[in-house]
């Protein structure tokens, strides 16, 4: 099955396969891709004002489009003030996805794994930061890190003798490119216990 480099809008979906209820389903794959590339093509070249891009993008502006803008805003790729919408260097992207700012993963980040849950959080971890785009080497270095400053390495309950040992371990996360959102509710609840 065909891989696509933007996801769907609306379920995330890099696939055919969209959610049941996903309101793009069956809408083909390059006008997903042009929506996208539509409004970062404008953006790439300058900040542009929200109603502007509007008028800007070649064919009509859509749903698809005011989706594909949505989806940017709310992965961290682009941001907005006073109605001027700015893409975010490479650099800056980094650093805005490095802390998780919404939950479950807000929690996780915050205050660490505990026994009982450390599968689930380093897994969530991993693919929180694949699913935001950012490399394996990116990727293993913030999850490292993150399980030292949290605290959670020192709570014990890890079978390997370094964080990047047990990160190394897990890769086969980032490589699927599975899920987070499960696996990060379920981490919460047992971190929730232990605040």
């Amino acid at each position: 099955m065909p891989q696509f480099d933007y996801p769907c809008p609306d379920c995330r979906a890099t696939n055919s396969l969209h959610d049941a209820d996903c309101r793009f389903e069956g809408t083909p794959w390059p006008d997903v891709e042009k929506a996208y590339t539509d409004v970062v093509a404008h953006l790439s070249a300058e900040p542009t004002d929200e109603d502007d891009l509007q008028s800007l993008v070649h064919g009509g502006w859509g749903p698809l489009h005011r989706a594909a803008v949505e989806r940017l805003k709310r992965d961290g790729r682009v941001d907005e003030a006073n109605g001027v919408l700015r893409l975010l260097t490479a650099a800056e992207f980094r650093e805005e996805v490095s802390v998780p700012g919404r939950e479950p993963m807000k929690t996780l980040y915050r205050h660490g794994s505990y026994p009982g849950c450390h599968d689930n959080a380093v897994f969530a971890m991993i693919a929180w930061y694949e699913m935001v785009g950012l490399s394996w080497s990116e990727t293993r270095e913030n999850v490292a890190d993150w399980l030292r400053e949290s605290g959670s390495w020192d709570r014990g309950g890890f079978e390997e003798a370094t964080p990047e040992q047990l990160v190394d371990k897990k890769r086969h996360v980032y490589e699927a490119g599975y899920g987070w959102k499960e696996k990060a509710e379920s981490a919460k609840r047992v971190i929730d216990r232990h605040r």
